[in-house]
C-alpha cells in the first residue's frame, strides 16, 4: 500500500529506535498507532485562504518553475466545473469550490496527482445572480489543517472536516447586488470572519470556528456594494481586521469588532484586498467614474425630478432616464431592488460620484479614529490597479493595472521605481499577483501569465501561456505554482529526473 507522504513520514518515525527506546511495550504501541493517524493538521499551512500566508500572496518557501505551460513543466492538471475561486492548500491537500449544473460544490483534491478526494453540494435552494465574467464560486476557502470553511452568497457559510463531512452551517440571506459575492472569508484566531457589503444592508460577521455561532456582528450600512477580502494585519504585536469598502477604508478590533480607525477617500466600489508589511498597509482602489477629468456627476434630484419623473411618482423608473452613464448604473443607484428610485437613492449616489478618490495608499500603522490626514504615508493616483490586487514584496510595492501595465513603488516612502511599464500582455487583470523565490507572476484574463523579477525595474523573465481564460489568483506550494483556468486546475513544477 502506498501512503501519502505525511503518513509515510509518521509511520518512519514511529518505527524508529529512537522513538522506541526505553518506551514501555503498550505505551510504544500506542505511541505507533496515534503515529500512523493521517494528521493534516500537524503538517504545513502551505497556501491556507485567498492570497495565501496572512493574505499577502507572498510564497515563504519554495521555487516556483519560471517557465510552465500545457506542454512545459505540467506536473498534472484537472477537470474542474467552472468558477473563479482560488485554491487553499494544507498538506497534502488542494480546497476550490465550482459551478456544475446548478450545483455549488465544495471540491477537495489530491495535491500529489490532482486526483478529487471528494466533493460536497452546497444546500443552496437559491442560485444568486452573478456578473456574466463571474460566478457563483467565487468566494476562496479557507483551511486551519483540521477544517476547511466556505462561503457562497447563495447560502452562507459551511464547514467540513478535513474528510468533507459537514460540521456546522450558517445560512446567510442574499446578498443584495446583481454582481454576485467576491469577498473570501477569513479565519483570524478562533475566528472566521466574513465581510457583507452590498447595496443596502451591509455587515461584518465574525463567527466562531469550531461551531459557526456568532460571535460579534457590525452593521455597515453607510457601505454599498464590495467585493474586497479583508486583511488580519500585524503589526507592532497587534492584530487588526483592514476591510475596504465604497469611499472609506476602515479597521476593526479583531476580537470584539470595534472600529479603530477610519480613512476617508477611496473609490465608489471596493474590488481589490490590502497588502502590508513593514508596519505598512497599501491598498489599491479604482472605479468607473472616480478619475479627475473622467469623472461622472449627477444632479440633485430636485433639479431634474421635473424633467425625469413623467408619471409624476417622484420617483424614477429606468425608462425615465436618458441613455447615458448614470442609466446604465440604475441597478446600483436603486438600492433596495424595487426598480425604482428615490430622491434619497438618486442623491445617496450622487454624493457617492462626488466623493469617490480613485487613489493607491500607503497608511503608517498606529492609527486611531479618523487617520485621513494623520496617518497618511503617501497615495498615487495614476497606474491603478482595479480587481488586482497591490502586491507588498521585499520592501516595494507592485501593482498590475488592466491593459498589462505594471507599477512598483518603494513601500515605505512611495517613490516611483517605475509605473505604467507594459508587462507585453494586453487584456484584463482580475487575478491578483502572487510572488515567490524572487520573482513575481501577474495572469491576464486571457491566461497569459507574466514572471518579471522583483527589484527597481521591470524585467520580465517568462511570458507563458495557459491557453485559457484566468479569473483565479493562483496557490504557491513549495516548489509548485497552481493555476485555476475557466476549466481546469494546473499543477506546475520542476520534474525531478
Amino acid at each position: 500500500m502506498k501512503l501519502d507522504p505525511s503518513t509515510q513520514f509518521a509511520f518512519n518515525l514511529g518505527r524508529s529506535p529512537l522513538i522506541m527506546k526505553n518506551v514501555p511495550r503498550c505505551a510504544s504501541w500506542l505511541l505507533f498507532s496515534l503515529l500512523l493517524i493521517p494528521n493534516v493538521a500537524r503538517s504545513q499551512p502551505l497556501w491556507p485562504q485567498f492570497r495565501g500566508p496572512g493574505g499577502l500572496s507572498v510564497a515563504t518557501q519554495g521555487k516556483p518553475p519560471v517557465h510552465f505551460g500545457p506542454a512545459s513543466n505540467l506536473l498534472w492538471k484537472t477537470s474542474l466545473p467552472s468558477g473563479n475561486s482560488s485554491p487553499s492548500i494544507w498538506g497534502g491537500r488542494i480546497f476550490i469550490t465550482g459551478f456544475d449544473k446548478q450545483k455549488l460544490e465544495t471540491i477537495c483534491l489530491d495535491r500529489s496527482n490532482g486526483k478529487i478526494l471528494w466533493r460536497q453540494v452546497a444546500p443552496a435552494s437559491k442560485i444568486e445572480p452573478s456578473h456574466p465574467i463571474s460566478s457563483p464560486a467565487c468566494p476562496t476557502p479557507a483551511t486551519d489543517g483540521s477544517r476547511v470553511y466556505v462561503y457562497f452568497g447563495s447560502f452562507g457559510l459551511l464547514c467540513y472536516d478535513m474528510d468533507g463531512m459537514e460540521i456546522w452551517r450558517k445560512p446567510i440571506p442574499i446578498p443584495i447586488v446583481e454582481f454576485g459575492s467576491g469577498t473570501s472569508p477569513v479565519l483570524a484566531g478562533e475566528l472566521l470572519i466574513l465581510n457583507c457589503d452590498q447595496d443596502i444592508n451591509s455587515f461584518l460577521l465574525a463567527v466562531d470556528r469550531t461551531t459557526g455561532k456568532e460571535v460579534w456582528r457590525v452593521e455597515r450600512s453607510e457601505f454599498r456594494r464590495g467585493f474586497a477580502t479583508p486583511l488580519v494585519w500585524r503589526h507592532d504585536n497587534t492584530e487588526e481586521l483592514v476591510v475596504p469598502g465604497s469611499l472609506w477604508l476602515k479597521s476593526y478590533d479583531v476580537k470584539s469588532g470595534k472600529e479603530r480607525w477610519t480613512y476617508r477617500g477611496t473609490s465608489r466600489v471596493a474590488c481589490s484586498s490590502p497588502a502590508a508589511g513593514d508596519d505598512m498597509l497599501f491598498s489599491g482602489s479604482w472605479n468607473i467614474g472616480g478619475d479627475e477629468g473622467e469623472r461622472i456627476t449627477m444632479p440633485r434630484f430636485s433639479d431634474v425630478v421635473l424633467e425625469y419623473d413623467k408619471n409624476n411618482d417622484h420617483k424614477f423608473s429606468l425608462d425615465e432616464l436618458p441613455k447615458g452613464p448614470i442609466r446604465e448604473r440604475f441597478t446600483q443607484i436603486d438600492v433596495n431592488k424595487d426598480h425604482l428610485v428615490t430622491a434619497q437613492e438618486w442623491n445617496d449616489m450622487a454624493d457617492a460620484f462626488a466623493k469617490a478618490e480613485n487613489v493607491v495608499l500607503g497608511i503608517r500603522a498606529g492609527g486611531r479614529g479618523d487617520i485621513t490626514k494623520t496617518h497618511l504615508g503617501w497615495k498615487q493616483t495614476r497606474s491603478l490597479p482595479y480587481v488586482s490586487s497591490p502586491l507588498y514584496y521585499r520592501g516595494r510595492l507592485h501593482t498590475i493595472k488592466n491593459g498589462g501595465l505594471a507599477s512598483a513603488y518603494e513601500g515605505k516612502s512611495g517613490k516611483i521605481l517605475y509605473q505604467d511599464e507594459r508587462l507585453g500582455a494586453i487584456g484584463d487583470y482580475y487575478s491578483s499577483a502572487v510572488a515567490g523565490d524572487g520573482r513575481i507572476y501577474a495572469a491576464s484574463q486571457k491566461g497569459k501569465v507574466i514572471v518579471f523579477e522583483a527589484s527597481d525595474y521591470l524585467n520580465v523573465v517568462a511570458r507563458n501561456d495557459l491557453g485559457e481564460d484566468v479569473m483565479a489568483t493562483p496557490a504557491i506550494a513549495e516548489n509548485r505554482i497552481y493555476y485555476r483556468t475557466a476549466g481546469h486546475l494546473y499543477a506546475f513544477g520542476e520534474k525531478e529526473d
